[in-house]
């Protein structure tokens, strides 16, 4: 056995006895930025699959080692771009939990709220990009004017489009802007009113099913054994949801409603992403409710002007927009940590491809990676 290994659109003998060996990355449209896959090929079916990653990686573990926990909120910010604020979360949650500090209800609410709007954000996102992927370009419009309504709102509070920076160990940044409230509310209930031209638009299109239903099939078991989470995992069946299993923040005193599917293919991924768009939306809905009818009060907590962790470990993990994300914080009483590890939702969804991709075309590679909804810098942290 022999193999030849080429660059995208390079030919080869066709010998019985010869794989090709192609290179979908580092730099290609089809892979979402830095990631590199190495297909083994017979014909133009997959015969297996490696993703290679660590091209975009940026050291964050140990950058965290090296500042204290005021600035770690700024630099967990960013390995998930389009999830700033809730990555942000968990920093401050384990760090609350270690000090034995509780944010004032205020804060509990607003934070609440603002990480359902940044979870819209981050699914319409990829509600948009993923049919591009496949050759329709219009839902990337409907859904990009979406975003922008709900960007406005986010950046007037915090100052920020991407890295919002608006979390505090203790509560918030500052209070909620005068009449915010009813600008989040007229934002949210617009897009759901127009959240149905994206749904009618591609969901039962003959081309997007065609290429996505019984496309890139993952099992339950797969899902277990590569701890997959979030849409993903619940699109083949996993009823898990930290909002609801484990609840934090304000979620204990919410509906949190856990959407699932059966099917594991790219087409469920795809709906149990639309149909959580909706949940979020209602969510954030509640917690405008909620916080109209607190009285006024603090936003957060009063801090020493040199913040320092007792000594001791804890987990904080959080219900991310693409899955679960995690914090294992390690303390020695000193103003920075002794070691604050990640544990990102991207890194283990994009670890089964070696599983799914077997089997399946070359063509359809495209719509499978583009099903599995991650972000590089979330993978190579």
């Amino acid at each position: 056995m022999t193999e030849r290994v080429v660059g995208i659109g390079a030919g080869a003998k066709e010998l019985a006895t010869e794989d090709m060996i192609l290179n979908i990355g580092p730099q290609h449209p089809s892979t979402h930025g830095v990631l590199r896959l190495r297909l083994t090929l017979d014909g133009e079916r997959i015969a297996t699959a490696e993703p290679i990653i660590g091209y975009m990686h940026r050291g964050a573990e140990k950058l965290f080692e090296v500042r204290d926990y005021r600035q770690i909120i700024m630099l967990a910010n960013r390995h998930d771009w389009l999830s700033g604020f809730a990555n942000e979360l968990g920093v401050v949650l384990a760090t609350e939990r270690m000090l034995g500090m509780e944010p004032p209800v205020r804060a509990v609410w607003a934070r609440t709220l603002l990480a359902e709007l940044n979870r819209v954000l981050n699914h319409l996102m990829f509600l948009g990009s993923y049919p591009l992927e496949l050759g329709a370009m219009t839902p990337l419009f409907y859904s990009f004017n979406e975003r922008e309504r709900i960007q406005a709102v986010m950046e007037e509070i915090s100052g920020g489009r991407m890295h919002y920076m608006f979390n505090r160990v203790g509560g918030l940044k500052e209070d909620l802007p005068y009449g915010w409230l009813d600008r989040v509310e007229a934002a949210v209930g617009e897009t759901r009113r127009r959240v149905p031209d994206i749904e009618n638009l591609i969901l039962h299109n003959e081309i997007f099913v065609a290429r996505t239903k019984g496309v890139g099939v993952l099992t339950r078991e797969q899902i277990m054994q590569y701890g997959v989470s979030g849409p993903i995992s619940r699109a083949s069946g996993v009823d898990f949801d930290l909002r609801r299993d484990d609840p934090y923040l304000a979620y204990p005193e919410l509906p949190v409603k856990v959407v699932t599917r059966g099917g594991g293919d790219c087409h469920a991924r795809f709906e149990v992403l639309l149909e959580q768009l909706k949940v979020s939306l209602d969510l954030a809905d509640a917690c405008v409710d909620r916080l109209r009818s607190l009285p006024p009060g603090p936003i957060n907590q009063r801090l020493p002007k040199v913040l320092k962790v007792p000594e001791g470990h804890t987990y904080a993990w959080t219900e991310n927009p693409l899955g679960i994300n995690g914090y294992y914080l390690v303390s020695k009483g000193d103003k920075t940590p002794w070691r604050l590890k990640l544990r990102s939702a991207s890194y283990s969804n994009i670890q089964v491809l070696r599983e799914m991709l077997p089997g399946h075309l070359v063509a359809d590679m495209v719509a499978i990676l583009g099903s599995m909804f991650f972000v590089v810098g979330d993978i190579d942290k």
